[in-house]
């Protein structure tokens, strides 16, 4: 959620404005310099790379959370602010603490992105990501070490999942794993 008058928060909140939901896709990075190196060759255009730090809760109090992160143009990714972030201190955001939850979630295997061109989408996060995008039965897709992207079209989505888009492009959501589906099913009905 913007908490500021930045660029940035002005930029989510006219996001906001299309649509209500997730509005940035964050790619894991090892090499923050090495991955805008390779989108600036790959045409992204890419802004300078950004180190940020923010205050974090421990079990052994108060640290500083740093991480860096690699964003392209406003524009560039029209389905939003895609990037992607380096955690230099991951000790500090990957705690035990809140790996576990009660709702049984264990992982992100995918996120769906809804379009009005999915094969154009597909090849043009294969270049953001140099990933393989490869067509499937239902979609086109590129599967990374964390999960899976899915490119589908607005038909497709509502024919699987009986949603409609309430703009294109849509970050139309995200597909997690879970121990028991049962368990899950039963944790989200208890919560209204």
């Amino acid at each position: 959620t913007p908490t500021a008058d930045t660029l940035i928060a002005r930029q989510l909140r006219e996001a906001i404005a299309r649509y209500t939901g997730v509005h940035l896709i964050a790619f894991g990075s090892a090499d923050a310099p090495a991955d805008h190196a390779r989108l600036d060759k790959a045409g992204f255009n890419p802004l300078p790379t950004v180190a940020l730090q923010r205050q974090i809760g421990t079990e052994q109090g108060e640290e500083t959370a740093r991480f860096s992160v690699v964003r392209v143009p406003p524009g560039t990714m029209a389905e939003g602010r895609i990037q992607y972030c380096q955690q230099r201190t991951p000790q500090w955001r990957w705690q035990e603490r809140w790996i576990h939850n009660a709702n049984g979630a264990r992982g992100l295997v995918a996120v769906i992105v809804c379009v009005a061109d999915p094969r154009e989408a597909a090849q043009r996060y294969s270049r953001f990501t140099s990933l393989l995008a490869r067509v499937g039965a239902d979609c086109w897709r590129i599967d990374s070490q964390r999960g899976a992207l899915l490119f589908v079209t607005p038909d497709r989505l509502h024919r699987t999942l009986g949603v409609s888009a309430p703009a294109l492009p849509w970050i139309a959501g995200y597909v997690l794993s879970c121990d028991s589906l049962n368990a899950t099913r039963a944790r989200l009905a208890a919560g209204g």
